[in-house]
């Protein structure tokens, strides 16, 4: 049985002294550390830190860590947050008419491999009712034209905040969020694509591949932010393919790919192992 725990995560300039300061503050409060990770980006200067903290006998909660830890914040300049492993996160599953992705997401949350709660899929499609509803999960078709991407977009967040929740995963959601959608979800944004792009970009990736007769095929998965397909990477795959496969084979191997590195990416962001700086992710896993 897992232990409960609070999750601490730091990104700071790097300066002497900070992991003595973080461990000392965690003994004092009676804390026993379980992990502790630690990176230094030479190229900026950045410090970066993810510690699991056990609960049972630690002398703080929610409602009392922040102050006592506000003066180590201050003295290292720290951005922070700290996580609780007994709060289960929501996760909101945006997706279009393809199936592989959600249908996976919704399995591995169904038998705990991914500990979220799904509290809905959204579409702009009909096609995923029957899948949602197959998981108990409740589906919501908001149609999108050029004309009415204000207003869909609306509807979408009006639902989030609705049911209250903590990230989006865009499970091949072929859409392009505005960015005043990302901005209110920074870094709370999961997308999934075949790492073509650039190179294949456009219409029928798998189809340009098959013709250049590419040798290995992969999917990236990554935070969204308002540069189309920029954000920091969070988990990626690659897998070989030859001159007998076709285009429905590579296809077939891609979306196995997709479901494996956007769950993966899930999991570490559930599990609280990403800090981004500079447009990039650490990744603690």
């Amino acid at each position: 049985m897992a232990l409960d725990t609070a999750r601490l995560l730091i990104t700071c300039p790097d300066q002497r002294g900070i992991v003595a300061a973080v461990t000392g503050f965690i003994a004092e409060n009676n804390g026993n550390v379980l992990e502790l990770d630690q990176h230094t980006d030479p190229d900026h200067g950045e410090f970066f830190m993810r510690l699991e903290i056990e609960l049972g006998g630690f002398g703080l909660d929610r409602s009392t860590f922040a102050s006592a830890w506000q003066s180590v914040a201050e003295r290292f300049d720290m951005r922070w947050r700290v996580c609780w492993s007994n709060e289960t996160k929501k996760m909101a599953v945006l997706a279009s008419k393809a199936s592989h992705c959600v249908t996976d997401l919704l399995w591995r949350a169904k038998t705990g491999e991914l500990r979220v709660e799904v509290p809905c899929v959204i579409s702009n499609h009909p096609h995923l009712a029957g899948v949602a509803e197959s998981f108990d999960v409740p589906f919501h078709h908001f149609a999108v034209t050029p004309q009415t991407k204000a207003e869909q977009e609306q509807q979408i967040r009006d639902v989030l905040q609705r049911v209250g929740a903590d990230f989006i995963v865009l499970a091949r959601y072929m859409q392009v969020l505005s960015p005043e959608f990302v901005q209110a979800y920074p870094e709370r944004i999961i997308n999934i694509h075949h790492s073509f792009l650039p190179a294949f970009a456009g219409a029928s990736p798998y189809q340009q591949a098959y013709e250049r007769g590419v040798k290995i095929i992969g999917a990236t998965s990554h935070y969204v932010t308002d540069q189309l397909d920029q954000g920091p990477i969070i988990a990626q795959s690659t897998l070989p393919v030859g001159h007998r496969d076709t285009v429905d084979d590579l296809i077939r191997k891609g979306r196995d790919l997709e479901r494996v590195v956007l769950a993966t990416a899930v999991r570490l962001h559930t599990e609280d192992k990403t800090l981004v700086s500079q447009n990039k992710t650490v990744v603690f896993d």
